[in-house]
């Protein structure tokens, strides 16, 4: 399984069908969802998803597709239920054929310098959605191009931050590589927000820019609250 340097660079048609009826799950029904692989790639583990979910893929269903994946990964899930574990008083968890799995793109937030500021590009970008969960700020995509490989970062300027910093300031840049502008492309990206913790402050403030091919600015601001997650 390939991991494409701008993410998944699929069209993505989400169909999701009623949790539950009369009869049960059916295995006509199809969900998908991004979460994140937690396991060893020895044994199918488990996918907790965005929506805090945890899907426990039977691994006779789709025989050995963990061997992809390494714990921590970003996914991008086509799956069905086959059944709910009864014995889960807390978080919901499912038994999953598991039908389709991709690796998603994750990344950190860059500093940017006069080194990297070329290969960092600033080529237009269209952000169809954006999305936090935990320390993940992810985002749906839609960019042109033909048959090169497009970069993607979320950056912000060098040095320390602290509180009088925030809004803390990040600009999503793309660099497509001189590519043809031929054919439309989705992507998904998730960058972890963990370098922008300051000490002391259990929440930041920042913003999101990114410019489309129209010459518009994408605005967004956000709260990244880190105050019941682990240190990374």
């Amino acid at each position: 399984m390939k991991k494409i340097a701008l993410g998944i660079l699929i069209g993505l048609t989400v169909f999701i069908t009623g949790c539950l009826d009369d009869d049960g799950y059916s295995l006509n029904d199809v969900w998908i969802g991004f979460g994140i692989y937690k396991g060893d790639g020895e044994s199918s583990g488990t996918l907790v998803m965005d929506s805090d979910d945890v899907l426990v893929p039977l691994a006779a269903t789709n025989p050995r597709w963990f061997e992809d994946f390494s714990d921590g990964d970003r996914v991008l899930v086509n799956y069905t239920i086959l059944d709910e574990d009864q014995t889960s008083s807390s978080t919901p968890r499912y038994y999953v054929k598991v039908n389709n799995i991709n690796d998603v793109l994750m990344k950190g937030v860059l500093d940017i310098t006069e080194e990297i500021e070329d290969s960092i590009g600033n080529d237009p970008i269209i952000v169809e959605k954006a999305w936090i969960k935990d320390s993940l700020l992810s985002f749906r995509l839609k960019y042109w191009g033909y048959n090169e490989i497009h970069f993607l970062n979320l950056i912000k300027q060098p040095g320390e931050i602290t509180a009088n910093d925030q809004p803390i300031q990040l600009e999503l840049r793309h660099n497509a590589n001189n590519d043809q502008e031929s054919i439309p492309y989705t992507a998904y990206v998730s960058f972890s927000l963990n370098s922008l913790r300051i000490a002391g402050l259990d929440s930041v403030q920042f913003e999101v820019t990114a410019s489309d091919y129209d010459g518009e600015t994408y605005f967004d601001s956000g709260v990244f609250d880190y105050s019941n997650l682990e240190l990374p």
